[in-house]
């Protein structure tokens, strides 16, 4: 074995990694109000413990049926970086929306103000995301708030019969390529539906099948008439790269799948589900 060779397991398991990591939270699905996407966790500079745990959230959930809720997405978590599950949307007369990494859409009532859910939730510094739609139109039961992004609340909508679209992700470069994650899902309207937020957030739907979040971006479930048809939110995802002078990590345990995209001068490891133990 090469003498470099020898020296890097020599030190594995005692070596100390600085990383950087993006941490994403489940999107929450949606009905009238889009769901919130998944908070959104980024830095640079941590030093990786011995063993740490990595879970990546699920996207919130539309079971079909009478009186059956979204639901918020579950946060995902990568040692003591917790990001919150997105808020799911609101239903025109019914749930409100919920808040969390972002906030989900308003759903509307036949009148007054119906609030979208509050971002950043629990708070963290800094912001992990931003607040649903408003729903302010008179006879605002056509009228639903997208929900919140990574980068931006969604606009509230005061206009009869207009949807508004979710509110914008964030792009990062952690893996070595760019990508725009963490965007919310677009509310209903019954002339026109929110689209939904750049970084995988689903489009709202007039009549037909909202569009649920794209996987892996903690993006929001775009809203639709019923539940039968409404979006899904999108799986989180949890990433951490560090230069590939250190070693590579020792065991990937639990139910936790990973890739390793090719990033020049680094090791990345790109966790797309599951939980599980990792050590260094």
């Amino acid at each position: 074995m090469p003498i470099l060779g020898i020296m890097a397991s020599a030190m594995k398991g005692a070596v100390t990694i600085i990383a950087d990591y993006l941490a994403i939270g489940g999107g929450g699905a949606a009905k009238s109000g889009g769901g919130g996407a998944g908070g959104y966790r980024s830095g640079s500079s941590y030093t990786l413990p011995a063993t740490f745990t990595v879970t990546v959230g699920a996207g919130g959930t539309v079971v079909a049926g009478s009186g059956q809720n979204p639901t918020s997405g579950a946060a995902s978590v990568f040692d003591t970086i917790s990001a919150a599950g997105g808020g799911s949307g609101g239903v025109h007369g019914g749930q409100v929306a919920a808040s969390g990494g972002s906030g989900g859409g308003g759903g509307g009532a036949y009148s007054g103000l119906t609030v979208g859910g509050s971002g950043n939730t629990p708070s963290t510094s800094p912001s992990q995301g931003n607040k649903g739609g408003d729903s302010i139109a008179t006879y605002s039961q056509t009228s639903n708030g997208g929900g919140g992004g990574a980068t931006a609340a969604a606009a509230d909508t005061s206009v009869v019969d207009t949807g508004t679209a979710g509110g914008a992700g964030t792009s990062s470069s952690i893996n070595g390529t760019a990508t725009t994650r963490g965007g919310g899902g677009g509310g209903r309207g019954n002339v026109t539906s929110g689209a939904g937020g750049s970084g995988g957030g689903g489009a709202a739907s007039t009549s037909g099948n909202g569009t649920s979040g794209t996987v892996n971006t903690g993006g929001g479930g775009g809203a639709a008439p019923t539940l039968n048809n409404a979006g899904q939110g999108g799986s989180g995802i949890v990433i951490i790269a560090y230069p590939d002078t250190y070693p590579a990590l020792t065991t990937i345990g639990g139910t936790l799948t990973y890739t390793q995209p090719t990033r020049s001068g680094y090791r990345v490891y790109q966790f797309t589900g599951g939980t599980g133990t990792v050590t260094v």
